[in-house]
């Protein structure tokens, strides 16, 4: 079967846990069968291998996302990067560009795309099998999953489809989010919500590419990713299709977008370093050394991180997004495939000098990039583990209780012999990611 897994999302609804570059979908916060901690993606992708066996699976996400995918799924997973970020139509166009030219997948093959985290038991992917038979009868241009509702809600897309009896339905129209009065009208009417599912042969998409530009290669499509339509694949695709059928699922499905959601899912209300005392309904959660003690409240989500600190009644976490949307764009917490960093501490200093100090996790074996940089230099602090560092060409080894200092424009790298902890302060004018030059 061939998949596109869409990983996008800006990590603003599950904040302080979540940001531009660890998105909900990355969070362990769920447990699998062994009783290990695993997140939504490692969660949805276990339950394709264990369900339909081995696939053709393609994710399709952003530039930021691209070593939390890398860190969390084998290697057999192809990952499309996105150049810009451009919604799901031009995402799923750029998808479908990889299965034809670097896959070399037949246009007359189906193809079925859903997003990366979607919370639903292992018969939601017996429903993808069917769907996968239907794109293959070619009686429809477009196949979709529907959800048999549980309450009239305004957070979802609703599917009408013909009054029959049989088992896939044809649909007649959408309607997408309404207010919480018409959801009750459309649920008399026996409408679906929207599971964000579709199936199609691959060619229907292909076409829709030829008429937005001229491409002959996988390059072509990727160089100009840009001046594809900017448009969701609901409203440019969907909703223009000539012919549309449905394949109903009625097991649990549901979106852990809000902390409210996710909190009824996790194994324990407490995580972490936490006392709690005389509290209901209450969740939890300390990613943080220091101690979380909350006392005597109900019905409300507590969580503590390097990125701040919630305390919200559950029922308001739906509204996080909006208050969470300009307390700044720089992740303090990134995974990334050599392991993982956490900013500790920055300053803005009067002479227009800065210092941002950060822990390193390199994992063993992995490496940082050979690199060099022209607006700051670093301070590194070996605190643990042992790595072979190399700066302008010149290898040594390093262990506990070192200091390295990297000058600005040095080349430099460290490869972790053993796990290995670094406490880096980078002083300079300028300390983004920006100033970056890598080398081979």
């Amino acid at each position: 079967m061939n998949i596109i897994l869409l990983s996008g999302g800006s990590g603003k609804r599950l904040w302080p846990l979540s940001n531009d570059a660890l998105s909900k979908q990355f969070l362990k916060l769920l447990e699998n069968e062994k009783g290990e901690k695993e997140s939504m993606v490692q969660r949805v992708y276990g339950q394709i291998e264990k369900v339909i066996g081995e696939s053709n699976i393609v994710i399709a996400t952003g530039k930021s996302q691209i070593d939390s995918i890398e860190s969390q799924l084998p290697e057999s997973v192809s990952v499309v990067t996105e150049p810009e970020r451009r919604n799901t139509y031009p995402a799923i166009l750029l998808a479908c560009a990889y299965l034809k030219f670097i896959k070399k997948v037949d246009e007359n093959e189906p193809v079925l795309v859903l997003p990366v985290d979607p919370y639903t038991e292992d018969s939601f992917f017996q429903t993808l099998k069917k769907m996968e038979q239907e794109i293959k009868k070619g009686q429809s241009n477009l196949v979709l999953m529907g959800i048999i509702p549980t309450e009239p809600s305004e957070k979802y897309g609703y599917i009408i489809c013909e009054d029959d009896e049989n088992e896939i339905k044809r649909v007649i129209k959408f309607q997408e989010k309404p207010t919480r009065e018409k959801a009750v009208e459309l649920l008399k009417q026996n409408a679906y919500w929207n599971s964000g599912v579709f199936g199609f042969k691959l060619g229907y998409i292909i076409n829709l590419l030829n008429k937005e530009i001229e491409n002959h290669s996988f390059e072509d499509v990727y160089n100009n990713f840009s001046n594809l339509t900017k448009n969701s694949f609901d409203y440019e695709v969907v909703e223009k299709a000539g012919s549309i059928s449905m394949v109903p699922f009625e097991g649990q499905w549901m979106d852990l977008g809000t902390w409210d959601a996710l909190s009824e899912e996790m194994p324990h209300q407490e995580t972490g370093n936490v006392v709690c005392d005389n509290c209901h309904n209450t969740t939890i959660v300390n990613v943080e050394n220091k101690p979380v003690v909350v006392l005597g409240i109900d019905d409300a989500v507590v969580v503590n991180s390097v990125e701040g600190v919630l305390v919200s009644n559950k029922n308001k976490t739906e509204e996080l997004k909006k208050y969470v949307e300009n307390l700044g764009d720089r992740p303090l917490y990134e995974n990334r495939r050599w392991g993982k960093y956490k900013v500790v501490d920055h300053c803005d200093y009067e002479d227009g000098e800065k210092s941002l100090t950060k822990h390193l996790l390199i994992k063993e074996g992995k490496h940082i990039s050979y690199q060099r940089h022209q607006h700051r230099r670093e301070v590194w602090v070996v605190v643990d583990g042992e790595g072979e560092l190399i700066v302008d060409g010149e290898s040594r080894f390093v262990r506990r209780g070192d200091i390295v200092n990297i000058e600005k424009g040095q080349k430099h790298k460290i490869t972790a012999i053993t796990p290995l902890h670094i406490i880096e302060t980078q002083i300079g004018d300028m300390l983004t990611e920006d100033d970056i030059e890598r080398f081979e």
